[in-house]
């Protein structure tokens, strides 16, 4: 326990979390009377917000857990080796939405078409891209939507993944160029059917398949460098989908969607941009501010907050797949005591993504 908290253990106990809160709300009014200085007040009555949600965080006063979407029905592809909610590469758009509905948003991704992001209020969450023809040339879920020939599932680990499908794919050719995959332990890349599918692993369960990304070939050769030119298109695209990653994750592990927080955007874009113009990578801005006086500078309220980094990464897919196998971002993630979460996204002069997600109580 932090030291506040361990000062305040005995009230706890005896009374709970709105004990300790009304025992410090206490010492607070009668600072108030004793301290003329009103940025001191204000000062400490925030930390004392933080520290009432850091409380109800870590005992109980969180928003209430909501059971898992339901699986779905889920048939055997009948062309390709993997389907995502009964659809396939090639597949007419007519016949995904005579199935899934109009999709809840449309956004710029790298390969320069957009996404399609279907869902439930996240239940039951993938994402199409089509091409001219309004054929499937794109699929992505990060839910248990996954169907194939050779029994691949979202229960199969990473062993029995590379048992069936050999050894991944070590670089993608584009051009004169051969690009190197860089894979690890969190993803496989393999050439199938003609598509470049990924395999995504969660790390914190025992390596199981935790999300899958199929893109056509033709539209991979598309895509003729490694990063895409920034657009402002396309940053809203990636801070789009990052939020809607995130909060399929939290439905898939039984949490509440957050709602999108408009204004702590320019906050998150502005470190963002911060880091990207200047060369760093951390939560301590070059003016030694936190997330917590950036957020009190721009008249943010809140009663707890966090923010997750990434940067490099291709797109919101891979970065959020990544912080997922972090375990400190992945608790911001899934913490349930959020309510709102910002992305901002920024490019450096190579077209490198830096991601910024900040998260808060009201």
């Amino acid at each position: 326990m932090f030291p506040v908290l361990a000062f305040l253990w005995p009230t706890y106990q005896e009374s709970g979390v709105d004990g300790v809160v009304n025992n410090v709300q206490a010492d607070i009014n009668t600072l108030k009377d004793k301290i003329n200085s009103s940025q001191v007040i204000d000062r400490v009555t925030e930390e004392f917000q933080l520290l009432k949600g850091k409380l109800e965080s870590q005992f109980g006063k969180e928003s209430p857990n909501q059971e898992p979407p339901e699986k779905p029905d889920l048939d055997q592809p009948a062309e390709q080796t993997f389907s995502i909610f009964n659809v396939e590469i090639g597949d007419p758009r007519s016949e995904v939405e005579q199935e899934a509905g109009e999709p809840q948003r449309s956004s710029l991704n790298e390969y320069g078409v957009n996404w399609a992001a279907y869902h439930n209020d996240y239940a039951h969450f993938f994402m199409v891209a089509y091409n001219e023809n309004d054929q499937v040339a794109a699929l992505f879920t990060n839910q248990d939507l996954l169907a194939s020939k050779n029994a691949i599932t979202f229960n199969s680990v990473r062993d029995d993944v590379r048992a069936a499908l050999g050894e991944p794919e070590k670089s993608i050719r584009k051009g004169l160029v051969n690009y190197q995959v860089q894979h690890g332990d969190e993803f496989d890349m393999y050439k199938i059917d003609g598509n470049y599918v990924t395999l995504f692993y969660d790390v914190h369960s025992e390596n199981t398949v935790t999300a899958i990304q199929i893109i056509d070939e033709s539209l991979e050769q598309q895509k003729k460098d490694y990063y895409t030119e920034p657009s402002d298109a396309l940053r809203k695209g990636f801070e789009e989908q990052l939020f809607d990653l995130t909060n399929a994750a939290r439905v898939k592990h039984g949490k509440a969607p957050l709602k999108w927080g408009d204004p702590a955007l320019p906050t998150a874009r502005s470190h963002s941009t911060d880091m990207a113009e200047n060369d760093y990578f951390s939560h301590t801005n070059l003016d030694g501010q936190s997330p917590f006086d950036r957020m009190r500078e721009d008249n943010i309220q809140f009663r707890m907050a966090g923010e997750n980094l990434a940067a490099g990464q291709v797109s919101s897919v891979f970065a959020h797949e990544g912080l997922m196998n972090s375990a400190g971002h992945r608790e911001n993630i899934l913490k349930g005591g959020y309510n709102t979460l910002a992305v901002g996204v920024a490019f450096n002069d190579k077209s490198q993504p830096y991601y910024t997600e900040t998260f808060w109580q009201k």
